[in-house]
């Protein structure tokens, strides 16, 4: 099996923004997903993250699905023009 680790994805929890990096995040996601949620697009995705974890369907493809099916539930998360943290901390690590 290929590596299952993909570009983070981000959404939304109850106070906080979530990152989902893997398959077994998504596993771990969808299992967490309220029974009476679940449908026929929660079934669609969990088969294709099952396939893709065989081996039988692409990563990106099982990735892509995942971040569609949490915009359609409105959990998916952008997060834009936040501060840049990483240039922040060399930049008072390099002057302290």
């Amino acid at each position: 099996m290929s590596s299952t680790r993909f570009d983070p994805i981000l959404l939304h929890r109850k106070h906080f923004v979530d990152e989902i990096s893997c398959l077994d995040e998504i596993f771990d996601f969808l299992d967490e997903w309220p029974e009476d949620k679940r449908g026929l697009a929660y079934d669609t995705l969990l088969k294709a993250c099952r396939d893709a974890a065989n081996g039988r369907f692409p990563l990106s493809a099982a990735r892509e699905n995942f971040r569609r099916f949490l915009k359609m539930s409105g959990v998916l998360a952008k997060v834009e023009g936040g501060p840049k943290f990483d240039g922040l901390m060399n930049h008072q690590i390099g002057n302290a």
